[in-house]
């Protein structure tokens, strides 16, 4: 009778383990389900609530919020340390199209106060990831965010962003139609970004990564479509953009593809981009820009194939002078006064093995332009084995055009206007070195192939 007794309690034991197993299973794993949570697959129903218990719950110990398949919107969420936010295949994080959704109690965007609210938030966290093959579509065009309501600046939330973070992923997500900014991390550490899809052209300023003071960056074997700068490091804080890499990137946008700047206050340093597709840009391929009183060094870019671009090659050294020490709207078409901090320094640039066909219905948009301002020089820039096709077609009066200075405005080249030169125009420059470098036009040009003003 004992032995029997003994028998139903082990059989009971097993079961009840097996059971527990069943139960906890996503415990075991550290899965957290957002449908556990009460999230719903329904365009109408807003989902913050149940998605950022999951998230919390997740955080305890650490884990994997799972998005899975289907439709769920929501408002702003906060991801905390040790948590992976995962989306599956055919999963959809909709962004609300209702600004009342979007916290206002995070960090802000100091160079853009209308983007301050934002749609995935992380502040001093450490290891957090966004992956899978899912979508987060923040849902951003004008008819739910108008860039102006009357005469004021209508609030437009961004995508992601992360303040004073460590080690973060974005792997294999794509990430689609924000109202402005795609991705804006600041003063972050230790960043991948890999294999990465972001398509937002939705509304203006609809830029791709903004790295913003950070260190430690991989950008790598992204699929880029923006219709503002797709790649974008920038300095808002005396704290330098430093240690960065992007390679193997396809890349087309409504302006630039790859653009240090133009915030600039600490600057830039040590950053290589290689092996890297730039096609349809309207605005400048590559830009690199100091105008804040900062430094922008040691920039390696090799192996870029540009076609169909615009102005494939702008280095500016300005003095607008922001401290970034309030929030700040640009102001870009005028000319304006430097705001007090004193010029930076552009030096240690090397742009080689680059094949580029430059088109542009606009003259102002053609050319190298190399500038920087009386008494403050770019210093030691080789272009090397470059090959340059433009469209010309330029005059003989157009050749006696004087270039304005413009120290202070907003560094866009089309802004300085017309050049007299079809190829490069260098100017305020010591040490530059051109070799083989081939520039040709389609059309006649009556202007110079290459201008040099007070160069050393």
């Amino acid at each position: 009778m004992m032995m029997k007794r003994n028998r139903i309690l082990t059989i009971n034991f097993v079961t009840l383990a097996i059971l527990f197993l069943l139960c906890g299973c996503n415990n075991i794993k550290n899965e957290f389900n957002i449908v556990d949570y009460g999230a719903v697959s329904d365009t109408t129903i807003v989902n913050t609530k149940f998605i950022q218990k999951a998230i919390d719950e997740c955080a305890k110990n650490g884990g994997k919020v799972i998005i899975p398949k289907g439709n769920f919107v929501t408002g702003t969420i906060n991801l905390k340390s040790n948590v992976e936010l995962h989306l599956t295949k055919g999963a959809n994080l909709l962004g609300s199209s209702s600004l009342s959704d979007y916290s206002t109690s995070n960090i802000g965007a100091i160079e853009g106060p209308a983007f301050n609210k934002c749609l995935v938030y992380a502040q001093n966290a450490n290891n957090v990831k966004i992956t899978g093959k899912g979508t987060i579509n923040g849902r951003g065009d004008k008819k739910n965010f108008p860039v102006k309501i009357g005469n004021t600046l209508g609030e437009r939330p961004m995508l992601i962003r992360f303040v004073n973070c460590k080690n973060i992923d974005f792997l294999d997500v794509t990430l689609k139609n924000s109202a402005s900014w795609c991705t804006h991390l600041v003063d972050c550490d230790n960043i991948v970004a890999r294999n990465v899809v972001i398509d937002s052209r939705v509304n203006t300023n609809n830029d791709g990564f903004d790295i913003d003071g950070c260190k430690n960056v991989l950008i790598e074997g992204c699929t880029i479509n923006s219709g503002d700068d797709a790649i974008c490091p920038k300095s808002t804080t005396s704290r330098l953009t430093e240690n960065m890499v992007v390679k193997n990137c396809r890349i087309t946008s409504h302006t630039s593809a790859f653009k240090c700047g133009t915030s600039s206050r600490g600057g830039f340093k040590n950053i290589t981009v290689s092996d890297c597709d730039f096609s349809d840009t309207r605005m400048g391929a590559i830009k690199l820009l100091q105008v804040d009183g900062g430094i922008l060094e040691d920039i390696t870019i090799s192996n870029i194939v540009m076609n169909n671009v615009e102005g494939p090659i702008f280095i500016r050294l300005g003095n607008r002078g922001r401290k970034y020490d309030v929030p700040t709207e640009q102001v870009y078409n005028k000319k304006v006064e430097s705001e007090g901090l004193p010029p930076g320094t552009i030096k240690n640039i090397k742009i080689s093995n680059i094949k580029a066909t430059v088109v542009s219905d606009i003259p102002e948009r053609c050319g190298i332009m190399i500038s920087g301002i009386p008494g403050h020089y770019i210093e030691n820039v080789v272009l090397e084995d470059i090959e340059i096709s433009y469209p010309g077609g330029g005059t003989k009066e157009d050749a006696k055009i004087i270039v304005p200075e413009d120290e202070a405005r907003y560094p866009e080249q089309f802004f300085f206007g017309k050049l007299p030169t079809w190829g490069a125009y260098i100017r305020h420059a010591r040490n530059i070195e051109f070799k083989n470098v081939n520039m040709s036009t389609r059309t006649p040009d009556e202007r110079e192939k290459i201008v040099m003003i007070d160069t050393l």
